[in-house]
C-alpha cells in the first residue's frame, strides 16, 4: 500500500493508474461481404428505366455449388454465369429482385463487368484495379465499385 501524502499513514489507492496508457488492444478488420457497383451501361427495365447502381454480395459455396444442378446450366455451362449473378447480386435500381432474366438481359459489357468485379471480391477481397495512364504512363488504384469513369 502507498502512503497517504496528506497525513502520512497507509490508505488504500484506487488501482487504476490514470498516468499509465491502456493496453494495447488491436482492433479487428471488420469483414465486408456486400460491395457497391455502378454498371457502365446500365440495365434497361421493360418501362425503358435505366438501373445502374446496384449492390453484391460475397458468394458463398453453395452459390458456386447450385447452379452446377440447374437444367439450364447443365445444357449450357456458359449460363453458369447468369445463375451466379443472379444469385449474389442483391440489389440493381429500383429492382424488386435479381434473377437471371434481369442478368440475361444486360448489355454484354455490363455482364463483364459483372464477373470482373465478382473475381476481384471473391478472390482478392477488394475491389480496386492497378491501372496505367496512357499519356503519361503513371501507375494508379481505382475504386472499380463507385464513380464513374473520369470521376474522383
Amino acid at each position: 500500500m502507498q502512503r497517504s501524502r496528506a497525513n502520512g499513514l497507509a490508505a488504500p489507492v484506487d488501482t487504476l493508474d490514470l498516468d499509465r496508457p491502456a493496453p494495447f488492444t488491436p482492433e479487428r478488420p471488420v469483414l465486408r461481404t456486400e460491395f457497391e457497383f455502378e454498371l457502365p451501361r446500365g440495365y434497361v427495365d421493360g418501362d425503358g428505366e435505366v438501373h445502374r447502381a446496384g449492390t453484391m454480395r460475397l458468394a458463398t459455396a453453395r452459390d458456386e455449388l447450385l447452379p452446377l444442378y440447374d437444367a439450364r446450366v447443365m445444357e449450357n455451362p456458359a449460363f453458369t454465369t447468369v445463375v451466379l449473378l443472379a444469385r449474389v447480386i442483391t440489389s440493381l435500381g429500383t429492382l424488386p429482385s435479381i434473377t437471371s432474366n434481369v442478368i440475361e438481359n444486360m448489355f454484354a459489357s455490363d455482364v463483364a463487368f459483372l464477373q470482373d468485379f465478382y473475381r476481384r471480391v471473391n478472390t482478392e477481397g477488394h475491389t480496386r484495379a492497378a491501372v496505367t495512364c496512357p499519356e503519361c504512363s503513371h501507375r494508379f488504384a481505382v475504386d472499380l465499385s463507385g464513380g464513374r469513369l473520369g470521376e474522383s
